[in-house]
């Protein structure tokens, strides 16, 4: 075999503070949406397993819940999910935001990072809302921090220097045959993908107080054997029943509403009609109760 065919594969960590870009770079990268994406922190909260297949090469990027202070049980679990996902990879990126440049959570994530023996790249992103002036003292900010092997600066939101971003990963994996099939862009089953898109627009509609008490279930989804049609019966898990009333709205809209979005991708994710029936439920302190974190699919299995 010439060195040209080679075939290269391997696991690549996405690694950073909460709303750094993660999930919008995963998606870039795979050209379809596999990550859900917000501007409130702690979107992701499950390792997102997506993949990237090119000629000779397969890349198998793990989008890991932003690392934070944990104040639940949830957010414990969260965190020890990013942290395991570091003895799993060939290699870890470590996002940072250019715009808001270097905090203490960075910090945290560097002491974290000192203690693994993994390649780490530092992908500076969100360059679009920096000049090009500000970067430089930022990249050596960081460098004086930890030993880079690679420092490179990104747009995901525009795609700037993506391509360079991907050939140097390509570059650091060990050769190897690919994981998955060449037209696989997830490992989650739809029913999972479904739920976190629901959760996207719940994110993206309700208030403050809303967004990290909520779940979701996709309790039932059914082919109907004549038409294009799918439905799907999903329920949106809260913890009070004040949060239940913003998430139903005044005479149902904001259910009506967040419905409405989420149909919609979700038609695009399965090719198909779809009618959306969902539901909001209360389920006091559902973060800390640790039979219903195995229940909406956040804890390990034993």
């Amino acid at each position: 075999m010439t060195e040209q065919t080679k075939h290269k594969s391997g696991f690549v960590a996405l690694i950073g503070r909460p709303n750094v870009g993660k999930s919008t770079l995963l998606n870039h990268v795979l050209g379809q949406k596999v990550a859900i994406m917000s501007d409130k922190p702690q979107t992701t909260r499950n390792k997102i397993r997506g993949i990237y297949t090119g000629d000779n090469e397969q890349i198998v990027f793990l989008d890991t819940p932003g690392i934070h202070k944990p104040k639940s049980r949830l957010g414990d679990w969260m965190v020890k999910q990013a942290r395991d996902t570091f003895e799993e990879v060939d290699l870890v990126l470590f996002l940072v935001d250019a715009k808001e440049g270097m905090g203490p959570g960075d910090r945290f994530i560097m002491n974290i990072l000192k203690d693994v023996r993994t390649p780490v790249f530092l992908v500076v992103n969100k360059i679009d809302l920096v000049h090009p002036d500000e970067l430089l003292p930022l990249i050596d900010e960081y460098r004086q921090q930890f030993d880079f092997q690679e420092v490179v600066p990104i747009s995901a939101k525009l795609g700037n220097n993506t391509s360079t971003l991907l050939r140097l990963i390509i570059d650091k994996l060990p050769e190897g045959p690919p994981y998955y099939p060449a037209d696989y862009v997830t490992d989650h089953p739809e029913r999972f993908i479904i739920a976190e898109l629901i959760r996207e627009k719940v994110l993206h509609l309700t208030r403050e107080e809303v967004p990290h008490s909520v779940a979701v279930i996709v309790e039932q989804m059914e082919q109907e054997d004549e038409g294009n049609l799918v439905r799907i019966y999903a329920t949106i898990i809260t913890e009070r029943s004040s949060q239940k009333g913003i998430l139903i709205g005044k005479q149902g809209t904001m259910l009506k509403e967040v419905g409405r979005r989420a149909r919609t991708e979700i038609e695009r994710l399965l090719g198909s009609k779809v009618f959306l029936d969902l539901w909001v439920k209360v389920k006091k302190d559902w973060r800390n109760e640790e039979m219903m974190l195995r229940q909406f699919g956040y804890q390990e299995e034993d």
